[in-house]
């Protein structure tokens, strides 16, 4: 029987839209039995799956992006996490990114609702923002990065979430001016003052916040990576 207090790498979307009353971000909130978070108001998101990094990308990550998810983990491991983010994207509030296209091979068994709607996974407007490591200690532990996503990028209609599982509820875009009026986990307010500050630049951050607490010390860190190549 696998572990669940084993540490496992996770992607969280931030989605951000424009409103009346300024930026809102797309939230839903966790069942009172789950046993990661419950009730809290969380971004959509979850652990790599086994296949996700062999699912086909129609547009890939940025090199910078790719390069700071893979900073201290195996190469390959960015794919993995920018189709992990697409498809819980998907799963837990049925927006899709990604292009119109064929899948060239058979998709696999959590890939089957998004390829049916005629879309290919595609991470080009993903940007990483942020890294955070689960305490030790917790009933889930998760290795997640953030990913920012501004709403145009979205092929699906952004107020429909008729394709979304019952993972969270009452989804809904919360303005950023009323956001800390929800019950929200502790690293959910550092990722949206990190966000808040991001959103006027459509550049990479020259610096990814790393946050990890080991109950000991917590720790701000940055990533950088290495510099992209010229054939990047």
């Amino acid at each position: 029987m696998a572990d669940k207090t084993a540490l496992r790498d996770a992607a969280t979307v931030i989605v951000v839209r424009d409103g009346t009353d300024g930026p809102r971000v797309l939230m839903g909130q966790r069942g009172a039995k789950a046993a990661f978070m419950p009730n809290k108001f969380v971004f959509p998101g979850g652990a790599v799956d086994a296949g996700d990094a062999q699912v086909p990308l129609a547009a890939t990550l940025s090199a910078v992006c790719r390069n700071r998810l893979e900073e201290d983990a195996a190469p390959g491991t960015a794919a993995g996490l920018a189709a992990a983010a697409i498809r819980e994207l998907w799963e837990e509030t049925g927006q899709i990114l990604g292009l119109p296209g064929d899948w060239p091979f058979p998709p696999p068994a959590d890939w089957q609702g998004f390829a049916a709607t005629g879309h290919v996974p595609d991470a080009q407007a993903l940007q990483f923002v942020f890294r955070a490591i689960t305490p030790p200690g917790r009933p889930r532990r998760f290795d997640a990065r953030f990913f920012l996503l501004r709403a145009e990028a979205l092929a699906s209609d952004p107020d429909s979430f008729d394709g979304a599982c019952d993972e969270l509820s009452h989804l809904q875009w919360i303005s950023l001016n009323d956001v800390r009026n929800f019950d929200l986990p502790f690293i959910t307010e550092v990722v949206l003052a990190e966000v808040a500050a991001r959103l006027h630049d459509s550049n990479p951050p020259s610096s990814v916040p790393f946050f990890r607490d080991d109950n000991e010390e917590s720790l701000f860190l940055r990533l950088r990576g290495r510099p992209p190549s010229s054939a990047e």
